[in-house]
């Protein structure tokens, strides 16, 4: 493991690791975690290269962040574990739990998209506009290869066929707000092609974990405690 992850513990009882968006770092979470460790050990994980977690030389992908959170969880002797992932997080979350569906409990999905054709196009397009940019300077700047690097995880992952859902053996919640800029239609596919899976939708945009935390808070806990 070429890296070491900056993490934020808290609680006791069964491992919920919280995984945060494209850009963003544990502190994403912060609605979260009182609410979620008093029932459960709580870890919020800063991904490679975000927050005060290390870039690393290993290659900067949905997929590599999936068996980095592999590592994170030998190292911490954590055998399975709860899962909620939020967008990039989701995304990495999905992946992982078809990789190592043995060491996932219950899954949740927030904000999760299958590939660019998930996103809407208002949000997508200037988004792939500035990918180009930035990898058109990126041999010049070290913050262009950076940013490149960062937008190039929202253009070329994660790229997952709908069936391939269908290898989640976790008990999955799959959670969107009402005005995601993810589109709904992608949501509901998700949730069709995992075989044990709730959809619900939560009022609010892309952010209902930090803009509406008592009802996203409530629809997770209800999930992980039936």
């Amino acid at each position: 493991m070429d890296i070491k992850h900056f993490f934020i513990e808290k609680g006791q009882g069964e491992p919920l690791i919280l995984l945060h968006g494209n850009g963003e770092s544990c502190e994403y979470f912060r609605g979260q975690m009182d609410a979620f460790a008093r029932r459960y050990h709580v870890y919020a994980v800063d991904t490679r290269g975000h927050g005060k977690t290390p870039r690393g030389e290993r290659p900067f992908t949905i997929r590599q962040f999936a068996d980095d959170l592999r590592c994170f969880m030998d190292e911490h002797g954590i055998e399975k574990a709860h899962l909620l992932g939020f967008s990039d997080g989701g995304n990495i979350a999905m992946i992982f739990a078809m990789r190592y569906p043995e060491r996932v409990d219950r899954l949740i999905l927030n904000g999760a998209n299958l590939d660019t054709r998930g996103v809407k196009r208002a949000v997508q397009i200037p988004v792939e506009i500035g990918y180009r940019m930035a990898k058109l300077f990126s041999g010049r700047s070290e913050s262009a290869r950076a940013n490149a690097e960062m937008l190039g995880l929202m253009v070329n992952d994660p790229n997952v066929r709908p069936e391939e859902l269908e290898a989640i053996r976790a008990k999955t919640l799959v959670i969107a707000g009402t005005k995601d800029l993810i589109k709904p239609s992608q949501t509901r596919q998700i949730a069709e092609h995992i075989p044990d899976s709730r959809l619900v939708f939560v009022e609010g945009n892309h952010f209902i974990a930090g803009k509406n935390p008592e009802e996203f808070n409530r629809a997770v806990l209800d999930f992980l405690t039936e």
